[in-house]
């Protein structure tokens, strides 16, 4: 880890961050964000995964990699959040998004991919590409792009926090 957090605080809350310790009001807005997304998110678990895996992958979070929705949600306190939603991406769906093999996705799913890919590494880029858009827009209303584009932004703010300063190699999932 990039800074240092003591023993007790990560065994107090497998979740603890740096931020818990030496901002802990930053830290409460920014994980009532993160929890929010993971209850309240109306999108399918597959998207809502392909989107958040894809995130993962560019902000090389291992944490974020090694997280699967329906067995780590509790360790937020969520029973169910977003899993109302739809099925849970199985492991076949995982190893394939972590080996960059997109065949098992949907088209609604790929969509997912590409907006978080170009989210993550070229938003001018994306605001800008009216074909992507189009399609985009075909295919997913409004408040799931809105709803999509937050959890994205949320996903990546917290991955690169937990990457960038070490946090994610604590993990202990």
């Amino acid at each position: 880890m990039r800074i240092s957090m003591t023993k007790e605080v990560l065994e107090r809350d497998l979740l603890a961050g740096p931020g818990d310790v030496y901002v802990p009001e930053i830290a409460r807005s920014a994980n009532a964000f993160l929890h929010n997304i993971y209850r309240h998110s109306q999108l399918a678990p597959r998207i809502f995964e392909a989107a958040r895996m894809t995130t993962a992958v560019i902000n090389g979070c291992i944490l974020c990699k090694n997280w699967r929705l329906e067995r780590d949600l509790h360790q937020l306190g969520i029973e169910r959040g977003v899993l109302d939603n739809g099925e849970a991406p199985d492991k076949g769906f995982y190893t394939a998004l972590l080996a960059g093999d997109h065949r098992p996705l949907s088209a609604r799913e790929l969509l997912a991919v590409n907006y978080a890919k170009d989210m993550g590494t070229a938003p001018r880029d994306l605001a800008s590409n009216e074909l992507f858009w189009r399609s985009f827009k075909a295919a997913y209303s409004d408040a799931e792009i809105t709803d999509l584009t937050y959890c994205i932004a949320g996903w990546m703010a917290m991955g690169r926090l937990f990457h960038v300063l070490g946090v994610d190699r604590q993990c202990a999932l």
